[in-house]
């Protein structure tokens, strides 16, 4: 069987999206849902999601585990996996992870650049480690079936996670630091160490995890993933792109600063006026994934690899996790 999974995308969500999201042929999405927001903010987050899935019921339903991707695939729908980029939902309180667990979070970040209650972000300047909280948290998402996602951590708090975790952890949307220094790219020491482990890594094709920024072309993706696979494996290997297509520039503001600065443009970016990066040409949207095909292939990986990288791969994760 061959999957289509992008597991991160953060857009401004509507029926244009899911269309593209269908046309992309995409059996399943993991969905940001929370940046910043606490428990009670999530549940208004939750309250515009139902509306979505039933006034889009023919596109879209929530998905919850790896049967959800076959059933999303036979009916031509896209099923959507929530996830947060931070804990912020779960406040100080570990039995709300079961909670959020139960209202549909398959996927949730310790950290968003910051230190948080659970861990270091990869933005500060000392990491350290996964905290106390941090290891009841992960043990408590592993009992649940939340995985734990470590994209915007620092090092040793991933490397923490990762040997704390009973289960496959997940980088869903970063690429490695080899290829593009960037503060949220990985080191290869990381990624061997998360593909020791069975965790998995979800290629991000947001311009600033990119070499060359919006200018990064094809070619030289493709020639980091296979460089990223002689690294850590094929099989630990898929698409995480961090799409955040149609959202006003100042949801930027919102996403690096939250409710804890009044500065502004923190975080991510240059220096200039906060907004969002053009996405390079051959990946404006979802449907970038029928370039990465004809790309991977060219570089060359075999077809069974490419369905891997652009789904599969996932597809297995998810069906190992529940």
């Amino acid at each position: 069987m061959k999957y289509r999974i992008d597991n991160l995308q953060y857009c401004n969500w509507s029926r244009e999206i899911f269309k593209i999201n269908r046309e992309a042929d995409l059996d399943a999405i993991h969905a940001t849902i929370v940046y910043h927001e606490d428990f009670d903010e999530l549940q208004k987050v939750i309250d515009t999601w139902k509306n979505h899935f039933n006034e889009n019921s023919d596109l879209i339903f929530l998905g919850k585990s790896f049967s959800d991707i076959d059933k999303a695939k036979k009916e031509g729908k896209t099923a959507i996996f929530f996830g947060f980029q931070n804990c912020s939902p779960v406040e100080d309180d570990i039995n709300l992870i079961e909670k959020v667990y139960e209202q549909g979070c398959r996927f949730m970040q310790l950290t968003y650049n910051n230190q948080s209650l659970l861990a270091t972000g990869c933005y500060e300047k000392n990491d350290s480690g996964v905290t106390n909280f941090g290891k009841e948290a992960i043990y408590e998402m592993n009992r649940v079936g939340i995985v734990v996602d470590m994209s915007h951590s620092a090092e040793k708090s991933t490397f923490d996670a990762i040997e704390i975790s009973k289960k496959p952890i997940a980088i869903t949307h970063a690429n490695p630091s080899f290829w593009h220094n960037a503060i949220r790219n990985k080191s290869n020491d990381l990624l061997k160490a998360l593909a020791k482990s069975g965790g998995m890594l979800g290629l991000s094709l947001y311009p600033h995890h990119l070499k060359d920024g919006s200018n990064c072309t094809l070619e030289s993706f493709c020639e980091m993933t296979a460089k990223t696979a002689e690294i850590m494996g094929v099989k630990n290997l898929g698409i995480g792109s961090d799409l955040c297509i149609n959202h006003p520039d100042t949801v930027v503001e919102w996403m690096r600063n939250g409710t804890w600065a009044k500065k502004k443009n923190y975080g991510e970016g240059s220096k200039e006026k906060a907004g969002f990066p053009n996405q390079p040409t051959w990946f404006l949207d979802a449907r970038g994934f029928n370039n990465l095909e004809k790309g991977l292939k060219k570089i060359g990986f075999n077809e069974n690899e490419v369905n891997g990288i652009l789904g599969n791969n996932w597809y297995n994760f998810y069906k190992g996790i529940n």
